[in-house]
């Protein structure tokens, strides 16, 4: 995907939030070969995105065999410094969901390899937040991605970063539903975000 077409799919805020995934090439959390993300709209539409990253570094054969991304994939896609100057604007200014810190760390050791700021990104995990809203799934298979897709019937393919990033959205607005609870953007395009779900932060 070329800078251009990046640019002209990327979805155009604001939104209440954004859920976002990366993949990465490897046991190196800095390789990260595709970003997805899942814009939330104030009417629970959900707007995705997903470029390729080429990581500028070897693919272990396992992570292929995870997500069946190899460096073939990534050839012609952009490297991480140029997806993240077109990324970074849009997710500085909303209030950002991953499944599990991953996601949060593979981005902070991507912008050290490249000896980039990191970001000034603020996240609510919604692995905390499923737990709050279905206690029941601890030691029941958990509130991994993989067990929440069959207890609470979503359809994704995993391991692929726009469909997981969709994915952590909708347990996110189905966890509103569960607690009857939400939260939204406080100031519009201002500043980020906020939750006014109860995180459990233990």
């Amino acid at each position: 995907m070329t800078e251009h077409s990046m640019v002209s799919t990327l979805p155009n805020g604001p939104f209440r939030f954004i859920a976002l995934d990366v993949e990465t090439a490897s046991r190196d959390s800095a390789s990260i070969c595709q970003i997805g993300i899942a814009c939330v709209q104030s009417d629970n539409h959900i707007q995705t995105f997903t470029t390729y990253v080429n990581p500028e570094q070897s693919f272990a054969s396992f992570n292929t065999e995870l997500h069946g991304i190899d460096a073939e994939t990534v050839a012609d896609a952009p490297s991480f410094p140029e997806a993240w100057a077109l990324l970074k604007p849009l997710l500085q200014l909303h209030h950002l969901v991953q499944h599990s810190s991953f996601d949060s760390r593979a981005l902070t050791a991507a912008c050290r390899a490249y000896r980039m700021p990191n970001a000034d990104l603020s996240w609510s995990d919604s692995v905390k937040i499923a737990r709050k809203a279905w206690p029941e799934f601890k030691g029941n298979g958990g509130h991994g991605l993989a067990n929440l897709k069959q207890e609470l019937g979503l359809s994704f393919h995993h391991h692929d970063a726009g469909e997981d990033a969709r994915a952590a959205a909708q347990v996110v607005l189905m966890a509103e539903t569960r607690l009857g609870q939400s939260f939204d953007l406080i100031s519009g395009t201002t500043r980020k975000s906020q939750f006014s779900l109860p995180l459990d932060r233990t």
